[in-house]
């Protein structure tokens, strides 16, 4: 089998950014514990308290507002913790990390576009019993579609809700701000701009306070115990300074590149969908569909051809999952299972795609001669 040599595939996971490795190796150097008051344990503490302060600078908070975790997984795990009592809104498109870990949740559906249905979420907000929480992502992860978070926000504050946001595939691809965006807590994770794996952050508004779910120590000012990911933390700060230094520039490139891409297939394929097209949505992501052929057909064949993409949510086993989002979107279950997910990131070439769609274009071609 040919290993996929052109990655498509930044929305799973991003490769290690330079600036990120550098510091990553830099950090693999320092013998201490954070927590430790010696020497060892004070040049650690001096790296990660610059971490922090640089993490907090760049996504608009202060840096006493930062929680590490091991990921955007336990973050939204955590926030979720901080919704006392009431009900928790979530929105039908979020992170498994947050349908599955609040069974009796109740879903804000979505609109045919991909975007939160605000009329129904105004009336929710009418009736009692008044939310404790909404959770609204700001970026999808499979269409790239970009959520009315200030109405979001506006409607939930109205009625005292908390508001948490998964701003995971935001990051490095939108100018984020904690403070400005008027959330209560705000998720995000390393590797999805090129930083480490294992190490995420969840950002909380002053004066909240927020259950630990992880207990027994005095770190994060006791609020997630366990020692620090020294090592993912400073690669954390590297990679979202990187990503933040050249984001618009980078932005415009990957919009242009997709613009292309996305008018091209659907010249040669006018069946195909681009599902979240009409909708704001982030530069890097491409949601494409074409009725009667498998999105795990699609994906394995793609692979052969040497190009790294996803099918709708990949598991833990690896198996290729019809995706709940476009099924929120109204999107009928046999298209909802031919549907891929093209994603760019900071690496990216310009020939990627125009390379990645003369492939697909001949396995499209060979399906429908089939048919």
């Amino acid at each position: 089998m040919k290993a996929a040599a052109t990655y498509l595939d930044h929305n799973a996971t991003s490769p290690l950014r330079p600036a990120a490795r550098s510091a990553v190796l830099a950090a693999l150097e320092v013998c201490g514990n954070a927590s430790s008051v010696h020497g060892f344990g004070r040049k650690a503490r001096g790296l990660l308290d610059d971490a922090r302060q640089d993490l907090a600078h760049l996504f608009g908070a202060g840096s006493g507002q930062l929680v590490f975790t091991s990921g955007a997984t336990e973050a939204n795990n955590q926030a979720l913790l901080t919704a006392k009592q009431g009900p928790i809104l979530l929105s039908a498109g979020e992170h498994d990390s947050l349908l599955q870990s609040c069974a009796d949740a109740e879903i804000i559906p979505l609109c045919e576009n991909g975007l939160v249905d605000l009329e129904w979420l105004a009336a929710r907000l009418s009736r009692k019993p008044t939310p404790a929480m909404v959770s609204v992502m700001l970026v999808n992860n499979e269409t790239g579609v970009v959520q009315p978070l200030e109405d979001v926000v506006a409607l939930a504050k109205s009625v005292g809700a908390l508001v948490h946001c998964d701003a995971v595939q935001a990051a490095g691809k939108l100018r984020l701000s904690f403070s400005e965006l008027g959330v209560d807590l705000l998720s995000l994770s390393a590797h999805k701009i090129g930083g480490p794996a294992g190490c995420g952050l969840l950002i909380q508004r002053d004066g909240l306070s927020v259950t630990p779910l992880v207990r027994g120590g005095g770190q994060e000012r006791r609020r997630r115990a366990g020692t620090e990911n020294l090592i993912g933390i400073v690669g954390f700060a590297a990679a979202a300074r990187e990503a933040e230094q050249g984001r618009q520039d980078a932005m415009d490139r990957l919009g242009a590149w997709r613009q292309a891409f996305e008018d091209a297939v659907l010249a040669e394929a006018p069946e195909a969908v681009i599902y979240g097209d009409g909708a704001p949505r982030v530069a890097n992501t491409i949601c494409l569909g074409v009725p009667r052929l498998p999105a795990e057909t699609q994906v394995m064949a793609m692979d052969l051809a040497g190009f790294a993409v996803s099918a709708g949510s990949a598991c833990s086993s690896g198996k290729v999952t019809p995706s709940h989002v476009l099924r929120a979107m109204g999107v009928e279950p046999d298209a909802a299972a031919s549907a891929i997910r093209i994603s760019l990131g900071w690496n990216s070439q310009a020939e990627d795609l125009p390379r990645f769609l003369k492939a697909w274009l001949a396995l499209y071609d060979r399906s429908r001669a089939a048919a």
